[in-house]
C-alpha cells in the first residue's frame, strides 16, 4: 500500500513483543505539524539492556523503493543499545515524559512484561531541519529489536511525510 499508513508485525508468531493496534493521523503525517497516535502492545517477556534495534527504511522513487543510508544516526541504522540512548534521552530517575508518565508507560530499561497502551495522544513535530532525502515522499520502515541474538519484536510501517 503506497501512500497511506500501514503496519503490519513482522517477526515470528512466538516473537514475545506484539503490536497489537497502531493508528497514527493525519496522513500523510506533517511536519512541523501535530501527530495523533494511539496505540497498544504486549510483552510476555521482559526486554533488557542491550536493546539491539535495526532499522531498514526505504523511500519511494517512482516505482522503485530505495534503501536510504545511516547518515547521523537517522535512516537504515542499527542501534546495538536503545537502552543507553534513552539513559541520554531521559536521564534515569527522572520521570518519563507525558503522555508515557499517565499512562505508565515505561521509558528506560528494563521494559517488564505486560501489556502496554497509549490512548489517543497528541505530539507535537516540531520544524526540524530534515535533510532533503527525509522530506516528502512514501516511507517503509522494518525495526527489528534484539537482545543477545534473539528477535524480540519485529513492526513494519508505511506511510507519507509531508514537510512545509
Amino acid at each position: 500500500q503506497v501512500g497511506g499508513f500501514a503496519w503490519e508485525n513482522c517477526g515470528d508468531k512466538k516473537n514475545p513483543v506484539m503490536l497489537q493496534s497502531l493508528s497514527v493521523a493525519p496522513d500523510p503525517i506533517s511536519i512541523p505539524g501535530s501527530l495523533r497516535v494511539s496505540a497498544a502492545a504486549s510483552s510476555s517477556k521482559t526486554m533488557a539492556s542491550p536493546l539491539k534495534v535495526l532499522l531498514v527504511v526505504e523511500k519511494a522513487l517512482g516505482d522503485l523503493w530505495i534503501q536510504l543510508p545511516c547518515i547521523d544516526q537517522l535512516g537504515s541504522c542499527t542501534y546495538n543499545d536503545v537502552c543507553a540512548i534513552l539513559d541520554n534521552l531521559i536521564p534515569p530517575g527522572t520521570t518519563c515524559p507525558e503522555p508515557l508518565l499517565t499512562y505508565g508507560i515505561p521509558c528506560h530499561c528494563p521494559f517488564k512484561a505486560g501489556s502496554y497502551s497509549l490512548p489517543t495522544s497528541d505530539f507535537d513535530l516540531p520544524d526540524v531541519e530534515l535533510p532533503s532525502w527525509m522530506t516528502n515522499g512514501n516511507y517503509r520502515v522494518r525495526a527489528s529489536v534484539s537482545n543477545g541474538g534473539e528477535e524480540l519484536a519485529c513492526v513494519k510501517l508505511a506511510f507519507s511525510l509531508q514537510s512545509h
